[in-house]
């Protein structure tokens, strides 16, 4: 059976994607503090509860179904949680991109305090009823 792509999902996958839950509003933060801080304007942006992301899953079944867990695809590997925002901060310009370095720390200590953020992240920065109208430029790298 062959498999058909939704209008608003491309076919073909991006080669770096982010993915984030869209109603956090730390997430949203993150997404707009990357979009702004980015250099090479590669990545692209998915929310967990998008199609896009429903798409990733089956490809990438480590994907977790939970919203607490950022992920970041790149090359066809997955990264979660630290690892997620370390690598991804490979796309980041100027001083910010020291970060991507970090990657290289282990995991599970990194990933003790993504925990704790992740468990209070709603009663410190809320949910989003709506997301800041991303640009005409910005537009083109999100994906449903």
């Amino acid at each position: 059976m062959k498999e058909m792509a939704t209008p608003d999902v491309p076919r073909e996958l991006p080669r770096e994607i982010l993915l984030y839950d869209g109603v956090c509003g730390l997430c949203d933060r993150i997404v707009q503090w990357m979009l702004d801080h980015e250099g090479d304007q590669r990545l692209m942006y998915t929310p967990l509860q998008g199609e896009t992301a429903a798409r990733l899953r089956a490809l990438h079944p480590e994907i977790p179904t939970e919203l607490s867990t950022v992920v970041y695809i790149a090359d066809g590997r997955v990264h979660l949680r630290s690892r997620a925002i370390l690598n991804a901060a490979r796309h980041l310009r100027g001083r910010w991109r020291w970060l991507y370095k970090l990657r290289w720390l282990p995991a599970f200590l990194l990933d003790l305090g993504y925990w704790v953020v992740a468990r209070v992240r709603y009663r410190i920065w809320g949910q989003l009823d709506s997301c800041r109208m991303p640009t005409p430029e910005e537009r083109s790298r999100f994906l449903p």
